[in-house]
């Protein structure tokens, strides 16, 4: 009996090989289409600590503008080849003069079903310009006409040069033309937000819940603070079809080798930047391996002086502190990322003599002689007499490495004491923006691919991100003429002039120019990260 089933059985297998045979290619192909659907498209992530701020016009650092990116759409959206493409608009003209923009707008939805209109534009614009809000980014809009004066209390917020002709036609009039505006549009201080649910709840972007509504290719669902944000796809959003990922879990751990153990142990898909950071020591074995990718970046790494404390009102201080840095030794034996020392502020990608930059990489001799002159000028016989100075970071493995070992160098070839401070990520950048620290450990990431978007930080004393307090005649009357230059090639001599005045002045020093270094799973595709050095999950998906 059991001989007979058997028999019976090898021809059934028999048979059903001969009839998938039979059937060619479609049943292994079908097979296969369908394992490839269920693979699960969620992501998890690390991002290191609790984001700034969710509201697009008060976020001003790179993990909110990680988070914004996916749940937020402004005009336009930067595309996979780094270029700005129509997004909330479907049609956007020019004028002639390039002072005037008129976008239509597609029909989209906010996450709670609302319309996106061009009144949510204007709203959104005119709160970040409104003084009282506070907003830190708010002189990218100075590029729109009027938008400087009313962030300076000179003018009403009526009076900026937006103006919703319709609920889908929105008229944009600007200072002066601007090669680089549909770059802005897409970037997050520009985004609208809902004027019907902003204005019925101020706190609306403080929690995720049926009040923080966003209209990009994701939602939040979940915001644990100082623990995790989860978003979702957005069934709603206008292109959903191109989106891929159902869910992504963002972690707040805020040490690198916990998340690089994470990734190893399969709890997390990504590890590094731009949404966290992997341990230094790790990057040579990681490297070595052939696991790590590496790329470039417009961005620069400094520290900046509060130059309205002594001693480092002094410029020549300053520049002693500058030029006594081993950069080389920095990005060799600290970062080994691939990262390049900076001697300049402005990144080579845009401007290629940056490459050599203002002065040379570690000249202690020359540190030496303008710590001479600055103590002089001060009315010091002896560094020894020279108030305390503090370097403050936020909280890393990688900014206190880095903090450590210009202490030493200062310590060593200038003997300048320095104490070293550091706070979690929200509290740093509080007390850096209201000027209480001495030097700050700060960087900074292209919002869009222009030298004016690096120097335009430091053009007015109490600009948004402008810690310093610095502020220079020259330096900031050149900033406002290249705007109104017409020949490319002179506006680029007019950018160089201002930077030439920043190094001299050297409210800032230049440590190195980034790259973002990270590792990620195998079938993760689609992640586009700009050469700015921001991230897009719209067209990742796993394979």
């Amino acid at each position: 009996m059991k001989k007979r089933f058997s028999i019976f059985f090898s021809m059934l297998i028999v048979m059903s090989m001969f009839l998938a045979a039979c059937s060619g290619g479609d049943s292994a192909s079908g097979d296969k289409d369908k394992k490839k659907k269920d693979v699960p498209q969620e992501m998890k992530v690390n991002i290191n600590s609790e984001p700034f701020s969710l509201h697009p016009g008060l976020a001003n650092d790179a993990t909110s503008g990680g988070v914004l990116l996916q749940t937020f759409e402004g005009l336009t959206r930067i595309d996979k080849d780094g270029k700005p493409q129509p997004a909330m608009a479907e049609d956007i003209q020019p004028s002639d003069d390039l002072t005037q923009y008129t976008f239509k707008l597609r029909d989209a939805k906010w996450t709670n079903g609302d319309p996106v209109t061009a009144h949510d534009f204007v709203y959104a614009w005119r709160w970040a310009l409104d003084p009282a809000n506070e907003s830190q980014y708010a002189y990218q809009l100075y590029y729109v006409k009027g938008g400087q004066a009313i962030n300076e209390g000179k003018a009403k917020p009526e009076t900026l040069g937006v103006e919703a002709k319709d609920d889908k036609t929105l008229v944009v009039t600007l200072e002066n033309p601007t090669p680089y505006f549909l770059e802005l549009t897409a970037f997050y201080t520009y985004f609208p937000v809902n004027e019907k649910v902003a204005t019925e709840n101020p706190n609306w972007y403080t929690d995720a819940g049926d009040a923080y509504v966003s209209n990009g290719p994701f939602k939040m669902t979940e915001w644990a603070h100082q623990d995790k944000i989860v978003i979702e796809k957005n069934e709603d959003y206008w292109d959903a079809d191109a989106v891929s990922l159902t869910k992504v879990e963002m972690y707040m751990i805020n040490d690198p080798n916990t998340e690089l153990s994470m990734f190893d142990n399969g709890e997390l898909d990504w590890a590094g930047s731009p949404f966290g950071t992997l341990p230094t020591d790790a990057l040579k074995q990681l490297k070595d391996a052939g696991n790590l990718n590496i790329k470039p970046i417009a961005g620069t790494y400094w520290y900046k002086f509060q130059t309205e404390k002594p001693p480092l009102n002094n410029k020549n201080i300053r520049k002693a502190l500058a030029y006594a840095i081993n950069r080389q030794a920095i990005v060799e034996n600290i970062t080994q990322g691939g990262q390049v020392p900076a001697m300049a502020i402005v990144p080579p990608s845009m401007n290629k003599e940056n490459e050599k930059g203002y002065f040379k990489d570690n000249d202690v001799e020359k540190a030496k002689e303008f710590l001479a002159e600055g103590l002089k000028e001060l009315g010091y016989s002896d560094v020894s007499e020279l108030p305390a100075i503090t370097l403050s970071y936020n909280t890393s493995e990688a900014h206190q490495k880095i903090a450590q070992a210009i202490q030493d160098m200062w310590k060593k070839n200038l003997g300048v004491e320095v104490t070293l401070d550091n706070a979690e990520w929200a509290v740093y950048i509080d007390k850096m923006h209201k000027g209480d620290y001495m030097i700050g450990r700060m960087g900074w990431l292209g919002d869009f691919n222009d030298p004016i978007n690096f120097l335009e930080i430091y053009r007015d004393k109490l600009g948004g991100n402008n810690d310093t307090f610095w502020e220079n005649a020259e330096y900031k009357q050149l900033l406002i003429d290249s705007q109104k230059e017409g020949d490319a090639n002179k506006r680029l001599e007019m950018l160089k002039q201002a930077e030439a005045i920043f190094m001299d002045e050297m409210p800032a020093a230049p440590i190195y120019f980034y790259t973002n270094v990270w590792v990620k799973k195998d079938n993760l595709k689609g992640v586009v990260v700009s050469g700015l050095g921001d991230v897009q999950l719209k067209w990742a998906k796993f394979e």
